[in-house]
């Protein structure tokens, strides 16, 4: 969590091919992230994460998208230093933090909030941020939440342009960016881009 809430921007990677991992984050990390999450939505999620670990030991790399127990078990044997899932699956949650790997689980209501709570979870995912109220839902959940020291990572529908709403927010750890791992640029291979790009939403975040 402290990792996290040091680079207040974790980007969003869905890699269809793990040649491209390396590359990508040798980019994120040129633009001064040296965090990134990878969705296990691909037959190459886990090999990404392997590449990684070995080029970057520093860096921290979460897995995304964990839907079941075994996804948890095979992106932590590849090296996931977190996991992240849209929703809240106690089981998975529970699987996770089993294996000593923290987890981030999806919510959307207050109920889902406690249950994340409940489980020892106090960094979570606000998704579809955007369609739930994004900054709205946010500052709402502050009065009834705030005091336990729960932060979010809101993801859906955040972008570069409404990244500072959310940033001022002091219940947000952090924003998910998938802009910075878009998956036009990665499949041109546009590093420098993606660099650009890096570097730009981390000195946004330094303001807030």
């Amino acid at each position: 969590m402290n990792r996290i809430l040091q680079s207040r921007v974790v980007p969003i990677a869905v890699l269809e091919k793990a040649e491209v991992a390396v590359p990508l984050a040798k980019a994120l990390q040129a633009g001064g992230l040296d965090i990134i999450e990878v969705a296990q939505r691909t037959a190459a999620a886990e090999q990404c994460i392997r590449n990684i670990k070995r080029a970057f030991p520093d860096m921290l790399v979460g897995a995304g998208t964990l839907l079941t127990v075994d996804q948890v078990k095979r992106a932590k044997a590849a090296g996931a230093q977190f996991g992240v899932a849209p929703g809240l699956n106690e089981t998975v949650v529970k699987a996770s933090l089993d294996l000593g790997m923290p987890f981030v689980p999806g919510v959307a209501t207050p109920s889902e909030v406690e249950r994340a709570l409940a489980l020892g979870c106090k960094l979570l995912k606000l998704f579809p941020a955007d369609v739930l109220g994004g900054v709205k839902l946010l500052k709402a959940f502050t009065g009834p939440f705030g005091h336990t020291g729960v932060k979010f990572i809101p993801l859906g529908g955040v972008t570069a342009q409404n990244a500072a709403d959310y940033l001022a927010l002091p219940i947000v750890a952090a924003i998910g960016g998938s802009w910075l791992a878009d998956k036009k640029l990665v499949a041109e291979k546009t590093w420098a881009e993606i660099t650009r790009l890096t570097t730009e939403i981390i000195v946004l975040a330094a303001k807030k």
